[in-house]
């Protein structure tokens, strides 16, 4: 059976409410949100000519002390605005329901971007993390299954790092969310 969000429907926050609400990170929040430009013409144009449609709805489950929320999170705001698709943001801690509808790897990992029709019917998902990046934690997590180990926290330090740096310099990884994004949308 598909998944249905009806109920969560007009249950979130906007998106400036929830750059307007950061207890965390929101000066680097709002500095990403701020460095954001369309790299490629086409990918603008693509997303601006979505506001045609008004069969797609987002949910997107985030927290403010998230850094793949920090660094995601702005692009996507981005892209649903030129877009005009209708976007709530639902907090992490508030709908654990949610969350554990769309596990990554068994775990409660965010961002999610949740692609509704109207109706709440799920079309399709992006997050936590560009598949580039996401890559590196399915690797760590493939090679370290024991979070009880002794040294897990210590590898852990050491794949956050590798995540950073395959994010890369500055506002890198910005296209490849957006080149992501389109991928999926184009599907549905």
């Amino acid at each position: 059976m598909a998944v249905n969000l009806a109920d969560k429907l007009d249950t979130g926050i906007s998106p400036q409410q929830f750059m307007d609400g950061m207890q965390k990170n929101q000066d680097e929040f709002k500095s990403g949100y701020e460095q954001f430009t369309w790299e490629n013409e086409s990918d603008r144009e693509f997303f601006d000519s979505l506001k045609f449609r008004d069969d797609l709805r987002v949910l997107l489950l985030a927290a403010d002390w998230c850094g793949d929320v920090v660094r995601n999170v702005p692009v996507v705001f981005h892209a649903l605005e030129t877009a005009e698709i209708p976007t709530e943001v639902l907090i992490l801690e508030e709908n654990f329901d949610v969350m554990d509808q769309f596990l990554t790897m068994g775990g409660r990992s965010v961002p999610v971007v949740i692609f509704t029709d109207t109706g709440g019917y799920v079309l399709g998902k992006w997050g936590p993390r560009p598949e580039h990046v996401q890559q590196i934690m399915v690797r760590f997590k493939q090679e370290n299954p024991d979070r009880e180990a002794s040294d897990y926290q210590e590898k852990m330090a050491v794949c956050r790092k590798e995540l950073i740096a395959a994010y890369g310099e500055g506002t890198d990884h910005h296209a490849v969310i957006i080149k992501e994004l389109r991928e999926l949308i184009s599907g549905f």
